[in-house]
């Protein structure tokens, strides 16, 4: 989900293997460098900024479980909707794995390095199917056409992990290398299930009437980092179920959960009443790292923001004008990755880069 807000951002069959390509020349290592300051003097928790890639809209990027690679979904000029990549470290080595065909979203490394998980609408339709109607204002388009498949990071030996007649997508992955965790609408509602790595022992997590989605694990897999809504009034939820009813989701008010790896112990983080998405823990367990437009001068503009499990000492991390998000720490704690609209070569394109943190 684009401005970027992304959800459905978190989007494969035929022929995979041959498809796959190699893109070389601008995204490389050694063209990962840059004149421009990349850090505001304000984000002083972030140091050393490095740009990966340099054109087009790229998201959603997540490392491999040796910390050596990147998969992400990318749209560049000369593509209708977003494809999967992956591509190293230090930003050069990129490889289409998805076909090319359909939409694609949320993809993640498998804990072997050699396969990742995303899903995409290909089965159903090699095009990228319409967008969502904006009469009805900003809304996500939950397409009923995504299920997860598997594949090697080379593109090929595409199975099909979990399918369901609704929309089923945004999979991460416990650095336990034991489960999987998802968000589908198989019993109706956007819930977050798990399951295991095969496929099977589907776990429904959450109950509760409102979008349930974007969900990591944390470094210890005991628990389950999401964002939620939460209609309230009868009003809000007779208009949040005509949504879903559509296949949509209004992502004006999501909020920050936190609950154990079984679903239980669930509690709400943030109660600030704006688009909070993309949570992901920090390495110690006790912080949340997540992007909002809190800042309520300038909805348009998402921030990253730091903030403890139990909702205390919210810190705002950066400053950029624009969108900062899709954070994600290495074990270590001293690394983010993260994606921003900051030194675009031209307006609406987003870009991966990683940071030293400060802490």
């Amino acid at each position: 989900m684009r401005t970027f807000f992304p959800l459905v951002a978190c989007t494969f069959l035929l022929l995979l293997a041959s498809c796959a390509q190699e893109e070389k020349g601008a995204d490389t290592k050694e063209a990962a460098t840059t004149e421009k300051p990349l850090a505001l003097p304000e984000e002083t928790r972030l140091q050393n900024i490095r740009q990966l890639t340099f054109e087009g809209e790229n998201a959603e990027a997540y490392l491999s479980f040796d910390e050596t690679r990147l998969v992400f979904q990318r749209k560049a000029a000369d593509m209708e909707c977003d494809q999967i990549y992956t591509m190293s470290i230090g930003g050069g080595e990129m490889t289409r794995v998805s076909s090319g065909e359909g939409r694609t979203t949320c993809s993640y490394w498998m804990p072997d390095g050699e396969h990742v998980i995303y899903s995409s609408t290909h089965a159903h339709d090699p095009g990228c199917l319409p967008s969502p109607d904006r009469s009805k204002g900003y809304v996500w388009k939950l397409y009923p056409e995504f299920d997860i498949y598997t594949a090697a990071s080379d593109g090929s030996g595409v199975k099909t992990l979990f399918s369901s007649p609704g929309y089923d997508a945004e999979a991460t992955v416990s650095p336990r290398g034991d489960r999987i965790v998802f968000t589908s609408t198989k019993d109706g509602d956007p819930e977050i299930y798990s399951m295991n790595l095969d496929g099977s022992d589907v776990q429904r997590l959450t109950y509760a009437k409102g979008y349930d989605g974007g969900p990591f694990f944390s470094a210890d897999g005991s628990k389950i980092v999401f964002r939620a809504s939460r209609p309230e009034t009868a009003e809000e939820l007779a208009a949040y179920q005509e949504l879903v009813s559509e296949n949509l989701v209004r992502p004006t008010n999501l909020e920050i959960f936190i609950m154990d790896a079984d679903g239980t112990n669930m509690r709400q983080v943030t109660d600030n009443g704006a688009a909070n998405f993309a949570p992901y823990l920090h390495p110690d367990g006790t912080r949340i790292i997540f992007s909002s437009n809190m800042d309520k001068d300038n909805p348009r503009n998402f921030d990253l923001y730091i903030i403890n499990v139990d909702g205390s000492n919210l810190q705002r991390l950066t400053w950029f004008d624009g969108f900062d998000g899709f954070p994600m720490f290495t074990r270590d704690g001293k690394t983010l990755v993260f994606c921003s609209n900051r030194n675009n070569s031209k307006e609406g394109d987003t870009n991966v880069f990683t940071a030293d943190w400060v802490d």
